[in-house]
């Protein structure tokens, strides 16, 4: 039987980047994130919603750099699409219907750092009351 861990969410997320000034830019110009504090040794902390997102140069084994995609969850994300576009990146896949789901559909759409990590917006737009009632 497995033990229940008590997590209760996700605390804090670390990207690896290569250079701290142009990260810092993307992330707080394009994405639009709040800068929480950046440490001179190559370092910035964000917030996101109540998690932190951390930007931190390589350190040890390039293996342990591997990244996983990071969503950001947004309200309406054709005006989130847009103000990214406006901020300066350019999708590599437009944001799309991905999946109807019983009470939403989700949306998603990707974009690149400037480290190209692979970063995705993402909305779950409510499904209205009629269409749920129908099915």
């Amino acid at each position: 039987m497995t033990q229940a861990t008590e997590i209760e969410s996700i605390g804090q997320i670390a990207v690896a980047i290569t250079n701290i000034k142009r990260s810092v830019a993307f992330y707080q110009d394009v994405l639009g994130l709040e800068l929480l504090f950046e440490v001179p040794s190559g370092m910035a902390m964000f917030d996101c919603g109540g998690t932190r997102v951390m930007l931190t140069t390589q350190q040890g084994l390039e293996k342990d750099h591997h990244t996983s995609v990071i969503y950001y969850k947004v309200k309406n994300i054709e005006v989130s699409a847009k103000a990214i576009t406006n901020n300066g990146a350019k999708f590599l896949q437009e944001p799309q219907l991905v999946a109807k789901m019983i009470d939403h559909d989700l949306w998603m759409g990707f974009i690149r750092d400037p480290d190209e990590n692979l970063v995705g917006i993402m909305a779950e737009l409510p499904v209205a009351e009629d269409s749920i009632k129908a099915e």
